[in-house]
């Protein structure tokens, strides 16, 4: 090309067969191809870690400590790469703490409004709490007419009498009268100070500092006496009209009739983040977690002899669980019935098991006498089975400490705006008054109004702030991510995307496609994993990988205009010669029963009946925003585990849930990376490795050398390579520049020892095994069922050119998505006659 690129000489990440191309600058790139094609070993691997990698090396080696890199791709030479942003799908934010407005920065900017702008509203009475100098005032009894005849007092509490070493009453009598005050305020009339200090100290007498007719010519009188009274009552006055009102002002930071007073705000008060806003109940999460009582009690149609109490067992194990015989001698004395269902029994009965009583600790004290024992391992796996997440009881999920919630911005506190969605927060920032056209305050509001628009333009206009990142799916990641990216308005920068458009509804295509093109026109550099036809054809430049995946894959099939597309794979299905074949007969619903799901209200579902038919494959539609992961993951799946007594989290709200007795079992698959370790390989993850190192171990080789199966394990001492530890190579640390991996120079990167590597099964060593693809292994191990069992479905689902000892932690996402379905095929398919469940695909 003539045109300024990226240009790439020899790429061998992983399957990419020695490549050579130019990616052009400032263009927009979609990279295509089947799943493990190469598309992200390109992308993210190859293009991604060098411009990040050579971007972090231009800081000080100090600096360099304190930052992640990656490590350097496999590839003769990169030049002319920009830095690079990767916004990418596999590492989603697992924190609680990241929220919407968080990853997109809005948070930051809301909490300077509420800082600069926000007006404090006393607990007590809930009127604006607002210091008052004398101009303002004057502003406000401004209002009140002309020749509205007014009395300014001041209060002042008198103190201890003279007996006491106070000034006494005659004492203060002359004070005041020094000081030209003779008269105080008291039910609506106008009295002589003595006659005030006649009652007991410490009254309050409202002293008279001015008596005057409102008007424009008495205004620099009433501005000085308004002056003075601030200033001898502490910074409190009082003004009276003729007609019995009474208003109370302060020039201090508190409410004028509570009396009550505030500290003046910091900027980390708006912020869940910190310790000086965060919730102290929930430290910011707002939710707890608790015991929970229908965990604990899952049926309440059992009775307490029954086994209601589900962790203190039945009358069955009285003889091994102390905790039930306490409980049947409780209830003994306190003549609990035991025999009956448990939600037959009293309101009191109930609360007597769950609270305790008369020398009993209850099911809420023996929960807590184990908190204290939560250094032991099953202690805490027991804990973890019976207690679940709630909202905070102290701040009701608003994250925030109750000083945070008495500032409001247009009748609104910092926790209703998070609570928002995108598009009615960006209504609200635009119809903010700036006070004064104050330029700071209005470019802070603009940079809020800024991020939501592009949360909004990228389709994501339906998720509130509060919203936590770690429950968004993979494709809303990467469009928050992307808001984020615009907001900062970088220029020529490498953007590389990893399938933005997952989850999101055709009809929002538009949107994403002009935001990338956006970016692109700022003078970037847009790289795109994609596979939605209407973004690969809005590209500059299509690059197709293929022709299969992993050995099969990483050639390059074609590379230019998306329109000029040649005969490739992917080539053919955008011109329409394949298809995928609809099925010429389809399974009739309600044979095997119904699942039904009845008033579902979590979030936005509006009190919804679902009858799903078991079965069948069932497909959940949408726009984005619309429920569907409400529905199937927040109220369905949480809603068959606890039914089942495993601990999910507390289900969506929802009238009931029928037709259980059809399911064992639920099983979600989401888009969340199997692991991040490269220890895990599919041998490991489907339990394949366990008969083959037991095959290992029983050849005569090994039982000369004493071997066992532990020793075919590169995780563990014994058989592994000791100076590598079972990695095969050897990390270098480079002070100056980017860590090196070489090679193991004792095992020549095969991870094991030379008496490990000597035993071979029907000629093939243990490496020799992990290097083997699953389709050369179920050859390699036919007749050898306990091996077959578990590689056999990794070929089912298209996973036979996968090598054995593949790291996890490089499969595409596809690839994680099917390597997980893989071992639900295998465990339906066995022995257990496991079936019956419910799957659940994101």
């Amino acid at each position: 090309m003539d045109l300024p690129a990226i240009r790439i000489r020899g790429a061998r990440q992983h399957n990419l067969k020695n490549l050579d191309l130019a990616i052009p600058l400032d263009r927009l790139t979609i990279i295509t191809g089947v799943s493990g094609s190469g598309k992200s070993s390109l992308a993210i691997d190859t293009l991604y870690a060098e411009g990040q990698r050579r971007y972090v090396e231009t800081f000080s080696p100090y600096a360099r400590q304190f930052m992640d890199r990656m490590d350097r791709p496999q590839v003769d030479e990169i030049a002319g790469i920009p830095p690079a942003i990767a916004i990418d799908r596999k590492d989603p934010v697992r924190t609680s703490r990241s929220t919407v407005g968080t990853m997109t920065e809005i948070t930051d900017y809301v909490k300077l409004l509420y800082h600069r702008l926000g007006r404090l509203h006393c607990r007590i009475c809930g009127r604006p709490v607002v210091p008052a100098p004398p101009e303002a005032i004057w502003e406000e009894l401004a209002g009140l007419g002309e020749d509205a005849r007014l009395t300014i007092t001041f209060p002042l509490a008198w103190g201890e009498p003279a007996s006491s070493g106070g000034p006494g009453a005659a004492g203060l009598q002359r004070l005041l009268a020094r000081q030209g005050f003779d008269r105080h305020y008291v039910d609506g009339r106008i009295q002589a100070i003595a006659d005030g200090l006649a009652g007991m100290p410490g009254e309050v007498l409202h002293v008279v500092a001015d008596r005057v007719a409102l008007g424009p010519a008495n205004r620099r009188r009433i501005l000085d006496s308004l002056e003075m009274a601030a200033r001898f009552g502490g910074g409190r006055l009082s003004v009276h009209r003729e007609d019995g009102t009474t208003r109370r002002f302060s020039r201090r930071l508190e409410c004028p009739d509570c009396g009550l007073r505030y500290e003046p705000p910091l900027p980390n008060l708006f912020s869940f983040n910190s310790p000086v806003g965060a919730c102290e109940t929930c430290r910011g999460f707002g939710r707890v977690i608790d015991i929970d009582l229908d965990l604990i009690i899952p049926n309440r149609d059992l009775s307490l002899a029954q086994g209601a109490v589900k962790p203190w067992g039945s009358a069955a194990d009285a003889e091994r669980r102390t905790e039930f015989g306490d409980l049947m001698a409780f209830c003994r004395r306190r003549r609990i019935p035991t025999g009956i269902p448990f939600r037959r029994l009293s309101a009191d009965h109930q609360a007597a098991v769950i609270e305790g009583g008369e020398g009993f600790y209850g099911i809420r004290g023996f929960f807590q006498w184990l908190e204290t024992k939560t250094y032991q391992m099953p202690v805490r796996v027991f804990l973890a089975r019976y207690r679940s997440y709630d909202l905070c009881p102290t701040c009701h999920g608003a994250r925030f400490k109750p000083e945070a919630l008495l500032y409001r911005l247009d009748g609104r506190t910092i926790a209703e705006l998070y609570a928002l969605n995108v598009l009615d927060a960006l209504a609200f920032a635009e119809g903010l008054k700036i006070p004064g056209d104050n330029e700071a305050d209005s470019l802070v509001r603009d940079e809020v109004c800024g991020r939501l628009r592009f949360l909004r333009d990228v389709g994501l206009g339906y998720l509130t702030l509060e919203r936590q990142s770690r429950t968004l799916s993979g494709g809303e990641v990467q469009r928050v991510a992307l808001a984020s990216s615009l907001g900062s308005s970088l220029v020529n920068t490498l953007y590389v995307l990893d399938e933005p458009s997952i989850g999101l509804h055709p009809r929002d295509n538009h949107r994403l496609i002009a935001i990338l093109q956006g970016l692109r026109d700022l003078g970037n550099t847009v790289v795109v994993v994609e596979h939605d036809a209407d973004i690969i054809r809005s590209g500059d430049f299509l690059l197709d990988l293929g022709p299969g995946a992993g050995e099969h894959g990483g050639r390059i099939e074609y590379f230019g205009p998306p329109a000029a597309v040649n005969d490739s794979l992917t080539g053919q299905y955008l011109r329409g010669q394949r298809q995928i074949p609809r099925p010429e007969r389809r399974r009739p619903a309600g044979a095997h029963g119904w699942l039904t799901v009845r008033g579902a209200t979590a979030h936005n579902l509006k009190g919804i009946d679902v009858r799903i038919p078991l079965g069948c494959l069932v497909c959940v539609t949408g726009v984005s925003g619309s429920g569907k992961s409400t529905l199937v993951e927040e109220v369905l799946f949480k809603a068959v585990q606890r039914s089942r007594g495993q601990a999910e989290g507390r289900p969506g709200a929802h009238g009931a849930l029928e037709g259980l007795e059809g399911i064992n079992d639920a099983v979600l698959v989401d888009q969340r990376a199997i692991g991040r370790t490269p220890r895990a390989n599919a041998l490991t993850y489907t339990k394949a490795m366990d008969p083959i190192r037991r095959l290992l171990a029983e050849t005569p080789e090994a039982r000369a050398r004493g071997l066992g199966a532990g020793h075919f394990s590169f995780n563990v001492p014994g058989g592994r390579c000791e100076h590598c530890k079972g990695d095969g190579y050897e990390k270098i640390e480079m002070q100056f520049l980017s860590d090196v991996f070489v090679r193991c120079p004792q095992c020549d990167g095969q991870r094991f020892k030379p008496e490990v590597l000597a035993v071979r099964f029907r000629g093939r060593t243990i490496s020799g095994i992990l290097a083997m693809t699953v389709d050369e292994a179920c050859a390699f191990f036919a007749g050898h069922r306990s091996v077959i069992k578990s590689l056999e479905p990794l070929a089912r689902v298209g996973l036979g050119y996968l090598r054995l000892g593949q790291p996890l932690n490089t499969l595409s996402g596809g690839e994680a998505q099917r390597i997980k379905l893989s071992r639900y095929l295998g465990a339906a398919g066995g022995d257990d006659g496991a079936g019956g469940r419910l799957f659940i695909f994101d």
